[in-house]
């Protein structure tokens, strides 16, 4: 019997290892850049020096998930289909394919999401994705989150609507990946060298949000908003990030009447109230409480509460490493 696990978070840019027992404690914890882009399919050479850094065992079996799991990564795993609950992860893992690690380990599929689609209208059914997050939920659900939203902002920010243990929704936003091409070239560019948690103007752009508008109207408008001397430059950048954040939340409000959630229908007048002021009521974000959970780091996750509180929800924030953690103990104790 295995008394620990090495589990890998082997995503695009990063890569993150913990060593935890059977109770989730974490023995050992390691942080580096050798993502999948970083490695360049030199996975089973990165992996081995991995294992050398942290004196890790042959005996020690090793768990990986994120992008070492897609078409572009070590080997690619099919998606599992949201109908598998998040506590039967354990039983639908793939084993390395790769001759020389034959044995050792296993790569945790990703989840895709498919809405019902019209007959007529496939081509308007709602379809997404996501690798990496769905060890993270089962840690959630291990910690007692079974039911309700949980986001994992980030590049793409994720929004999962879970219940009871399984995966009813998953909303992708290119958040973080938006904001740094923004930064990096283009209109808004020269713009957006300020703070971009500068807490007025994240207010400000938060507010923006909420009129849903369109978005690339918004984003246009930063740059009028500067030249026509209505905005400080030095603001830019935190009302670009209020702005990308806030749509994920005025979005997610819109979303929620497909779930035919009891607030949502009893906020339809004052939805419409809202509409007529500029606001967005996103109280109808959670079917049974006007909550979410947060799984980030603490920078990225005290954005989104506040950006949370401005929509009117609570909001708790789950330490992403001890998510993990859970997860792992979970995987270990069903091996």
């Amino acid at each position: 019997m295995n008394h620990t696990l090495l589990g890998i978070d082997w995503g695009t840019s990063n890569r993150r290892a913990y060593l935890v027992d059977r109770q989730g404690n974490c023995l050992a914890r390691h942080e580096d850049t050798q993502g999948m882009l970083a490695v360049r399919g030199r996975f089973g050479e990165s992996l081995a020096g991995l294992l050398a850094a942290l004196d890790i065992g042959a005996d020690v079996p090793l768990l990986l998930s994120g992008m070492v799991g897609s078409a572009s990564g070590w080997q690619e795993v099919a998606y599992a289909d949201c109908a598998l609950p998040l506590e039967r992860l354990p039983a639908h893992l793939a084993p390395l394919a790769d001759p020389a690690w034959a044995g050792r380990g296993h790569i945790v599929p990703g989840y895709c999401y498919r809405a019902d689609a019209v007959a007529d209208a496939v081509a308007d059914a709602a379809v997404d994705v996501m690798r990496g997050e769905e060890t993270q939920l089962l840690g959630a659900v291990a910690l007692g989150r079974r039911d309700g939203w949980l986001v994992l902002p980030g590049t793409h920010s994720k929004w999962v609507l879970l219940r009871d243990g399984a995966v009813a929704s998953i909303a992708t936003y290119m958040t973080g990946e938006l904001y740094a091409m923004l930064a990096a070239g283009g209109t808004l560019a020269a713009l957006m060298e300020g703070d971009s948690a500068e807490p007025q103007a994240f207010a400000a752009g938060l507010r923006q949000a909420g009129l849903g508008g369109p978005l690339s109207n918004s984003l246009f408008r930063v740059r009028a908003r500067v030249v026509a001397g209505a905005m400080p430059q030095a603001q830019a950048a935190g009302f670009v990030s209020g702005l990308l954040i806030g749509a994920e939340f005025a979005a997610a409000a819109s979303a929620a009447a497909e779930f035919g959630a009891g607030p949502a229908a009893a906020a339809g007048s004052a939805s419409s109230k809202s509409a007529a002021s500029g606001v967005i009521s996103a109280t109808a974000l959670v079917p049974a409480h006007a909550r979410i959970d947060v799984i980030g780091s603490p920078a990225l996750a005290e954005r989104y509460a506040v950006a949370a509180a401005h929509f009117g929800l609570e909001c708790a924030v789950l330490d992403p490493h001890q998510v993990y953690c859970a997860a792992l103990s979970r995987f270990l104790n069903q091996a």
